[in-house]
């Protein structure tokens, strides 16, 4: 038997819950598993901390009516649309409880957290931000069968970008400044991204932003703020390269999944016959903390001066890959760079893919100065 919680202490990916709790909608659904079609139920429950959305996949002989209270064994949690749900899978027992076991919810006010884009952190819930659509598409998803419609892109204020994603067409479009109450913040490949569906509420202002053209600008941003935020679109980054790590300078790659090999050896698809590409995995540091930023082929090729079938002649002749490597180590570390991509966050720490780099001439002691400066600032 699972754990007996409270709706409200419910978390995401729980494998074995068990609770007490309404039923405060409940509706049959079919949908095709494998071509088979499939009957399921999809509902709200409720207790006296909340309501939770669930999902009962095993329907034979399940009887479920809207007021019913159900004692629940051996439900599982998952993350839907950016919020906990309950699902009612083939271990998952269900039992009638008298109606009066389960007191009635009684809301509270919700009360709005006012956000600009560097506030965004994952699991922020009651976001209120206005900020300037900067691109929006719309595409197709399946959702437990059914097709939906998701629309997507980046929106920007004058603190920076961030990428949105909303279950509802609210008309958005490139330009338009938008005040956005309740939207929750989830990670979306390694960066922070604002989530918001029907419950939120979406309007056209008349509050001032800089244009488009100006917040499509990447702004500088400090390592310890990336560090801090947990990753960040097109941001830009100036510091000092201190390292080329191992696995820069000529590499081979999977065929297949494009992962690099370790003595031919792809972990997914084993020993197979890899595909030589460059790159630089390199460790920026700005004073304030330090990122790892991975230059793909093309930048590298620039760095180097030298085309990829160059380094490869290079690398035939000494014998040795790690020649490349070499020259790009004596090429980089040391020097001042501004580096600009994605940043994303990880068990392992922050990163960036480069989009563009710069290596840099400046006057060490004035950046030092105005480094410090620039810090003192933030505190």
């Amino acid at each position: 038997m699972g754990v007996q919680k409270k709706l409200a202490e419910l978390v995401p990916n729980e494998p074995s819950v068990s609770l007490l709790a309404r039923i405060v909608s409940v509706n049959p659904k079919e949908i095709q598993v494998n071509g088979t079609p499939k009957k399921i139920f999809y509902g709200i429950l409720g207790d006296e901390t909340g309501t939770v959305p669930f999902t009962a996949w095993e329907t034979e002989n399940l009887r479920l009516e809207k007021g019913d209270t159900i004692r629940v064994e051996n439900a599982y949690t998952k993350e839907f649309r950016g919020q906990v749900q309950i699902n009612f899978g083939n271990r998952t027992a269900i039992t009638p409880e008298s109606s009066d076991a389960v007191p009635p919810y009684q809301p509270g006010p919700v009360t709005l957290k006012e956000a600009k884009v560097k506030d965004l952190r994952e699991g922020l819930g009651g976001v209120s931000i206005t900020v300037r659509i900067l691109s929006i598409e719309e595409r197709e998803v399946m959702v437990e069968g059914d097709k939906k419609l998701v629309y997507s892109g980046v929106m920007a204020d004058e603190t920076g970008k961030a990428q949105f994603s909303v279950w509802k067409d609210f008309g958005l479009k490139e330009g338009d400044v938008v005040k956005i109450e309740g939207g929750y913040v989830r990670m979306w490949r390694g960066i922070p991204q604002l989530n918001f569906d029907e419950r939120a509420e979406v309007g056209i202002t008349d509050e001032e932003l800089p244009s488009v053209e100006d917040l499509k600008k990447s702004a500088r941003i400090w390592i310890e703020d990336l560090i801090e935020r947990g990753g960040a679109v097109d941001a830009t980054v100036r510091g000092i390269l201190v390292d080329v790590k191992e696995g820069s300078g000529l590499i081979h790659r999977c065929p297949e999944c494009r992962r690099v090999l370790r003595k031919n050896t792809c972990r997914i698809h084993g020993e197979v016959e890899g595909q030589s590409d460059l790159r630089v995995k390199s460790v920026v540091d700005d004073g304030s903390g330090a990122l790892t930023a991975v230059f793909g082929k093309e930048l590298t090729e620039g760095l180097l001066g030298k085309s990829l079938e160059e380094c490869e002649t290079m690398a035939r002749e000494a014998m040795t890959r790690e020649v490349v490597r070499d020259e790009l180590a004596d090429m980089l570390i040391a020097q001042p760079v501004e580096v600009r991509g994605n940043v994303t966050k990880d068990e392992f720490g922050i990163m960036m893919i480069v989009d563009s780099a710069d290596m840099l001439k400046i006057e060490v002691e004035k950046e030092a100065r105005e480094m410090l400066d620039d810090l003192e600032d933030l505190r």
